[in-house]
C-alpha cells in the first residue's frame, strides 16, 4: 500500500496495536480510526494523540464511556461488533490492521475485505475459524491478505524465491515457548505466572499461554494453509529457541529459504504495510555474530498434544478447526481466571474436539458458527 494513505486499526490496546501506533507515528502514517474492547481510557489516548475520525468500542458500556471522553472532539464512537464493521466500511482508509484477538475478530476481517481494504492480519482465528471463506472474499474483492504474525510475514518473503509449483513445505519455527524440554509431570502445576513468562516475545495473556500449550503454533499451521494455499501434509513445525529464523520455505530442488530478524513485531507491521515495497526500518540491525549459534529441535507433541491435534483439525477441515478455537478460547480463559489448572486446558479442548467431529463436514459460514457456539457451550460444562 502506499504509506502516505490513512489506516485502520483494530485491537489499538493489544500489544499489536500498540506497536502499530508506534510504526504509524515513526512513519507518519495517517491513522483514520481504531478499535479496542474495553479501556476506554486508553483509546481516549490514543485518538487525540493520532487525530482519528472514528473510535470503536466493542463493548457497549466502554463506548458509552468512551463518547464523554470524546465530547468536545467531532470524533464519531461506534459500538459493539457491529459498530467495528460500520466504522471499517464508512472509513475512507485504504488499510485495516486487524489485531483483536480471538474470534472476534471475524467479522471484522470479513467488513475489511468486502470493502475493498488491504488486509494487514494479525487475528489469525479469522484465518483458523473460517479461512475458505475469508480468501475466497479477498479474491472476489481482489483484495490482499498481508500477514503481519511473524511467522507467516517470513514465509510470505521467503515465496518470493520460487514458484508455487516449486514448494515442497513450508516450515513455522517456534520459540517452544516457556516449558520446552518438560515433561509432562514438570508442567502440573506451574502457576499463571510461570506460563505467561514467554522467553522470546512480548505478548498479550491469551497468546502467550497459547505458545506454552503450542495452541497458537497449530493455529499458525491452519493460518498457513489458508494464506499460502499448502495443504497441511505439506507444513513443518520446528523449534528454534533464538527466534531469529523466523520461519523457512523448502522447494523442491531442497534448497531451504530462511528469512532472519532481531525477534521485533514491528517489523512484520511494517512490512505488511508498505508491501510491495520496503522502507527504512523499525527495528534494530540483526547481529549474528552476538546471537553466535542458532538451535534447532523437534516439538514435543506427546506432552503438547494440541499441536497435532490442529494438524488434526487442520486436515479434517470444516468446522472442526473453529471448534478447537472455541474450545481452547474457553479453556484459557478459565486457566487465566485460576479455576482449571495448565494441564486442563488441553484435556478440555481435546474433549470438545472429539465430541464434535463430526462438524468436520460442516462448510457454510453459518454452520462454523453454529459449531463455534456448540464447542463453547461443550467446553464451559466441562
Amino acid at each position: 500500500m502506499n504509506i502516505n494513505n490513512s489506516i485502520i486499526i483494530l485491537g489499538s490496546t493489544g500489544s499489536i496495536g500498540t506497536q502499530s501506533i508506534d510504526v504509524a507515528k515513526k512513519n507518519s502514517i495517517p491513522v483514520d480510526a481504531i478499535a479496542a474492547n474495553k479501556n476506554a481510557e486508553a483509546v481516549e489516548r490514543q485518538a487525540r494523540m493520532m487525530g482519528v475520525s472514528a473510535c470503536a468500542m466493542a463493548d457497549e458500556s466502554a463506548a458509552n464511556d468512551l463518547r464523554i471522553r470524546l465530547a468536545d472532539t467531532d470524533i464519531s464512537v461506534y459500538s459493539g461488533v457491529e459498530g467495528i464493521c460500520e466504522m471499517i466500511e464508512a472509513s475512507t482508509a485504504e488499510a485495516v490492521i486487524n489485531s483483536i484477538i480471538g474470534e472476534a475478530g471475524l467479522m471484522p476481517t470479513l467488513s475489511t475485505v468486502r470493502s475493498r481494504k488491504t488486509l494487514a492480519l494479525a487475528n489469525k482465528e479469522s484465518l483458523v475459524v473460517a479461512g475458505e471463506t475469508v480468501m475466497a472474499e479477498a479474491a472476489k474483492n481482489a483484495v490482499s491478505v498481508v500477514p503481519v504474525d511473524s511467522e507467516h510475514c517470513a514465509i510470505h518473503q521467503c515465496l518470493k524465491c520460487g514458484a508455487e509449483k516449486e514448494i515442497k513445505k513450508l516450515i513455522l519455527t517456534a520459540s517452544g515457548g516457556p516449558f520446552y524440554g518438560r515433561t509432562s509431570e514438570e508442567i502440573r502445576d506451574v502457576t499463571i505466572k510461570e506460563v505467561l513468562a514467554h522467553p522470546t516475545w512480548s505478548m498479550g495473556a491469551k497468546i502467550t499461554v497459547d505458545s506454552a500449550t503450542l495452541m497458537n503454533k497449530g493455529f499458525e499451521v491452519i493460518e498457513a494453509m489458508h494464506l499460502f494455499s499448502v495443504p497441511a501434509s505439506k507444513i513443518d513445525v520446528l523449534v528454534h529457541r533464538e527466534s531469529i529464523i523466523h520461519s523457512m520455505v523448502e522447494y523442491i530442488d531442497n534448497s531451504v529459504i530462511a528469512q532472519m530478524s532481531v525477534p521485533d513485531m514491528r517489523f512484520c507491521i511494517q512490512y505488511a504495510l508498505s508491501y510491495p515495497d520496503r522502507i527504512d526500518a523499525v527495528s534494530p540491525p540483526l547481529d549474528l555474530a552476538s546471537v553466535g549459534s542458532l538451535s534447532f529441535g523437534k516439538p514435543d507433541t506427546e506432552t503438547f498434544s494440541l499441536l497435532k491435534l490442529a494438524f488434526y483439525a487442520a486436515e479434517k477441515g470444516g468446522a472442526l478447526p473453529a471448534v478447537l478455537n472455541a474450545a481452547n478460547e474457553v479453556a484459557v480463559e478459565k486457566f487465566l481466571n485460576g479455576k482449571i489448572k495448565f494441564p486442563k486446558i488441553t484435556d478440555i479442548v481435546t474433549s470438545v474436539v472429539n465430541k464434535m467431529d463430526k462438524a468436520h463436514t460442516l462448510h457454510s459460514l453459518e454452520d462454523i458458527i453454529g459449531a463455534d457456539r456448540e464447542a463453547r457451550a461443550y467446553a464451559s460444562e466441562i
